[in-house]
């Protein structure tokens, strides 16, 4: 049964040096309309399951006028809730105040995931955001006044000419903020982002592999949880909703450029607004055989660090992980644990976990 939503809100007030994220610049005089195909879709699709966990994206969904949150908030009213609920809405910076907290909090929304990216003003600058770290502290306190006790982070790292001490500063400076959960990224460069477009290099891999460490030691020092491969949190606040992914279970995927998995079926909306004003929504969608089902199960379950649980794995797919694919030599090389309840990746390769997937994903 389906019990989590995403919903994707494709607008923001500028372009990020990085994103490749289906988005719009902010456009009022669209917003509307395109909320309107939002409820359209979700109406039409929509089963009327009790969620447990949504989750609204972008883009950059607190760069919506009050009027404009407020009607996206009576969309999601759509959706009856259950009494242990995670609702989660992203948010940058400088375009949140007392007015959008308080709908926040009138909403139901009892989780605040926040694009810091950096404390620092040069990397701020380079990666294309309006705020500094002035702003993200006023903005954590305030969201703390209101209420707001499951509040995450992210954090982009590995930018060029980027240091261990840089990366440091900047985890000091999250932590001083007395957050519950951080997301930390080394830096992807696309095609179609100014990054890629300037031929931005990446930065070694023996420097990307020594900051990877660094973070994961260093929050670990600092009392957070590492249980997914770019993800920390303090006990018990892990993200519900990215669990979901992980353990490749099923989830709504509205509006444009969200992705969904219902059934056997995995799909893509379109990143065009004009098709999906349209009704155009759907531009792929995957038929999964149950090899194909399995292989996701393995892709996303391994990026968890307390790996997949086999009895999980037994109920599923009727089939013993031990007995689908040859695992007892990556055993023997240390690349992957069997404690008996789980099989995992070695924490310590979890750098390297594409290239350990490749002996049985193909």
């Amino acid at each position: 049964m389906i019990t989590s939503v995403y919903i994707h809100v494709p607008f923001c007030e500028h372009i990020c040096t990085y994103c490749d994220f289906a988005k719009r610049f902010y456009n009022e005089k669209i917003i509307f309309s395109y909320l309107d195909a939002l409820e359209k879709e979700i109406k039409e699709k929509y089963q009327g399951e009790i969620i447990q966990t949504i989750y609204i994206g972008g883009g950059t969904p607190s760069s919506l006028s009050f009027k404009a949150l407020k009607r996206l908030m009576e969309i999601v009213k759509i959706f009856p809730l259950s009494n242990n609920y995670e609702f989660t809405i992203e948010v940058n910076p400088e375009n949140i105040g007392e007015d959008k907290i308080l709908l926040f909090k009138n909403s139901g929304v009892n989780r605040i995931s926040m694009g810091v990216e950096s404390t620092s003003k040069k990397n701020l600058q380079y990666l294309g955001r309006k705020h500094n770290y002035e702003i993200v502290k006023e903005k954590i306190r305030l969201l703390k006044k209101y209420g707001f006790k499951n509040i995450n982070v992210d954090l982009i790292y590995a930018l060029p000419n980027e240091t261990i001490v840089d990366v440091k500063k900047d985890l000091d400076n999250l932590l001083s903020l007395d957050v519950q959960h951080l997301s930390t990224y080394s830096l992807e460069i696309h095609d179609n982002t100014i990054l890629g477009i300037k031929n931005t290099p990446y930065i070694s891999d023996e420097k990307d592999r020594e900051m990877y460490d660094f973070i994961c030691q260093y929050l670990k020092e600092k009392g957070f949880n590492h249980y997914e491969i770019s993800n920390f949190c303090k006990s018990n606040y892990e993200s519900r909703h990215n669990l979901v992914y992980w353990h490749n279970e099923e989830y709504y995927g509205f509006g444009m450029g969200a992705s969904g998995y219902i059934g056997n079926i995995r799909y893509n909306n379109t990143r065009s607004y004009y098709n999906y004003l349209h009704n155009k929504r759907i531009i792929y969608q995957e038929e999964l055989s149950m090899q194909d089902e399995i292989t996701y199960e393995l892709i996303l379950g391994f990026r968890l660090v307390n790996g997949i649980n086999k009895n999980d794995f037994m109920k599923k797919y009727h089939k013993k992980l031990v007995n689908i694919f040859n695992i007892d030599e990556l055993i023997k090389k240390g690349y992957l644990i069997d404690d008996g309840e789980y099989i995992k990746i070695s924490e310590d390769k979890l750098y390297i976990e594409n290239s350990i997937l490749e002996n049985f994903v193909h």
